[in-house]
């Protein structure tokens, strides 16, 4: 489209005049170049259609007016040469391709009713590596939210087609990042609130008030109360702030009213300003992100968050070489994606393969769940090596991975969706966050299967890993999923469980801990791990006589080394005769507790898990 033309109509669309045409061209000349033969709506905008890219000249403008507007609405044109020019003080000609054609036709069939050429037409899009620059920025101020979302979901899209976010409001007179924040976590509603957020939001606002006045008298202290656990956060009181309201703000979030009044109180623009500032503080980062995330979940938010700009930080992040960063992306983008993603991805449950769209289909799931202290990340990794890694290392993934279900089971099984599941956990009492509430293995079971049967979990066979109290966690799960009839096919497509150091008669760790203080102070998840916990012999006895009958294929894994825990303990766990379930093969590893998920190498991988008959799909 010729530039002219192209300016009009966005300059219309967007609300302002139209920069002035010199008197030297004439209407006549106008008419003859704008021969309108048809008209398509893109974005409630009307773009004149391709016949008019059939002719060379565009309009002469002023290029002052054009880049103002440009600035304006992020329209970004062709750079031309200077030699080009007609004018080279005011004005300038721009010379149209053939190959722009290609452009606007997959602009058009973008929106077409028909999803398989809409979904083909981003796909080639998303394939387009040859284009000039300015192209891109065609497709990214005229594609939909649709398409854009589309965009940053397939793996091969150039960064252009992204626009920056739009410039962040100005904070108000006198404050700061963290007061904002902090007004912010204050002004979402009390209602629907169960006692730990309760308790936590409250304190989140006394110990974060008390840190700003200090900041600004110049003092760090907090009044003598002290900041539970603030040797976690960093020593920076600002960091201290945002971090306790941030992590209040999560759980905020996994209420959807909550969620609209985060949105209308300017979070989404305040959440961004945090996380372009903190670009050195993952913890940071990835709170923000899981609000996000749990935001995404309401459609209705949906083009809020895509105004906000969002959707290009996320586009970028999926890129990252930092496997939390990318998964924390793919579950937003996933939960936005509502052209192909049918399931819900809620907070702590995360897609490792595929994270991006593909046209592979999904025959199977996999899923790992970590056990006490773990993470839905570093509980999967190779094990621990000296090897200092950076993202612009050349490194091989057959050698090394951070995580292997990512890397390695995916590569191998590219069929297999892979998800991993984190939830909170502590050794005492010490570092608890709600003295009001204690989860159990019982809680926390049906919270995670709420979870994973909302991001479709039962639709497809499946398997289940785990590690350490994980596996009580799936055996309680499945028992629990067997008492509800609409749970059913989440039994029937279970096809095998592996399990990794599972006390499932207990474990000497409820009489040990890291320290004295944790002698004191054991929480309730390792009180239940207990040898004479009645609970763990249930559930032991239950799981068996319902495993046996339901014909679960079952694989053990146990280490036969002790582990050291802290500086003064060395412990074997998980012993054989506790990690041995009853039914299914018993393999003993010689690694500790810690690694024996973990492998070395890939071939100990294969060794440990592949070349086993008796887990099948």
């Amino acid at each position: 489209m010729p530039l002219g033309a192209y300016c009009i109509i966005c300059c219309r669309r967007i609300g302002t005049s139209a920069p002035r045409l010199k008197h030297h061209t004439s209407w006549r000349n106008i008419r003859n170049i704008i021969r309108v033969t048809g008209s398509l709506l893109l974005g409630g905008s009307l773009f004149l259609t391709y016949e008019v890219l059939s002719l060379k000249k565009s309009l002469t403008l002023d290029t002052q007016v054009v880049e103002k507007e440009k600035m304006k609405s992020y329209i970004y044109v062709h750079t031309v040469p200077m030699d080009k020019a007609e004018n080279r003080d005011s004005f300038s000609t721009v010379d149209i391709e053939d190959h722009d054609c290609a452009v606007w036709l997959l602009l058009r069939k973008s929106r077409e009713d028909d999803k398989a050429a809409r979904l083909k037409a981003v796909q080639e899009m998303s394939e387009a590596h040859h284009w000039h620059n300015y192209q891109y920025r065609i497709i990214a101020q005229a594609c939909d939210p649709r398409t854009l979302i589309g965009l940053a979901r397939s793996k091969e899209s150039d960064l252009r087609f992204f626009l920056p976010p739009p410039p962040l409001p100005p904070l108000k007179e006198d404050s700061s990042t963290e007061e904002e924040l902090r007004h912010l976590l204050a002004s979402l509603p009390q209602t629907e609130l169960d006692e730990c957020l309760q308790y936590f939001t409250s304190l989140a606002l006394s110990e974060t008030s008390q840190s700003l006045a200090a900041q600004k008298g110049g003092l760090w202290c907090f009044g003598g109360n002290g900041l539970p656990y603030a040797e976690s956060f960093g020593e920076v009181p600002s960091a201290t702030v945002e971090m306790f309201c941030l992590e209040a703000i999560v759980k905020h979030s996994e209420i959807p009213s909550h969620c609209d009044h985060i949105e209308a109180g300017g979070g989404l623009q305040l959440l961004q300003r945090l996380y372009q500032l903190h670009k050195d503080s993952p913890k940071i980062q990835r709170n923000i992100m899981r609000i996000i995330g749990n935001m995404a979940l309401n459609e209705h938010l949906h083009p809020a968050i895509v105004g906000s700009g969002w959707v290009s930080i996320m586009a970028e992040a999926l890129k990252s070489y930092h496997i939390m960063e990318a998964s924390h992306a793919a579950r937003t983008l996933a939960n936005l994606d509502r052209e192909t993603v049918c399931e819900k991805y809620q907070d702590g449950v995360y897609v490792l393969h595929p994270q991006c769209r593909t046209s592979q289909p999904i025959k199977a799931d996999v899923l790992f769940i970590h056990g006490l202290m773990g993470a839905a990340f570093k509980t999967w990794r190779q094990k621990d090596s000296e090897r200092v890694l950076t993202e612009n290392a050349l490194v091989d993934e057959n050698r090394y991975t951070t995580c292997w279900p990512k890397t390695w089971l995916a590569k191998d099984c590219p069929a297999l969706r892979i998800i991993s599941v984190e939830y909170d956990t502590s050794l005492s009492d010490w570092r608890a966050r709600c003295p009001k509430e204690r989860k159990s293995i019982a809680f926390r079971s049906n919270e995670l299967l709420s979870k994973l049967r909302a991001a479709g979990v039962g639709d497809r066979p499946m398997i289940w890993i785990s590690h350490s109290m994980g596996g009580l966690l799936v055996k309680k799960m499945l028992l629990e999923a067997a008492k509800k009839p609409e749970l059913d096919a989440m039994i029937n497509n279970t096809r095998g469980i592996i399990f990794y150091s599972v006390p499932h008669h207990g474990s000497h760790l409820a009489e040990y801990s890291v320290s004295v203080r944790y002698l004191l102070f054991p929480s309730l998840e390792v009180k239940e791990l207990s040898k004479d916990s009645p609970a763990l012999k249930t559930l032991q006895d239950d799981f068996v006589e319902f495993a046996k009958d339901k014909n679960f294929q079952v694989l053990n894994f146990v280490e036969t080394q002790p582990t050291f825990i802290g500086s003064m303990i060395k412990l074997h766990i998980v012993p054989v005769e506790s990690a041995d379930l009853g039914i299914g093969d018993l393999i003993p590893v010689d690694v500790n507790h810690l690694d024996i998920c973990k492998p070395k190498t890939r071939m100990l991988f294969y060794i440990n898990v592949l070349y086993s008959s008796s887990v099948k799909l």
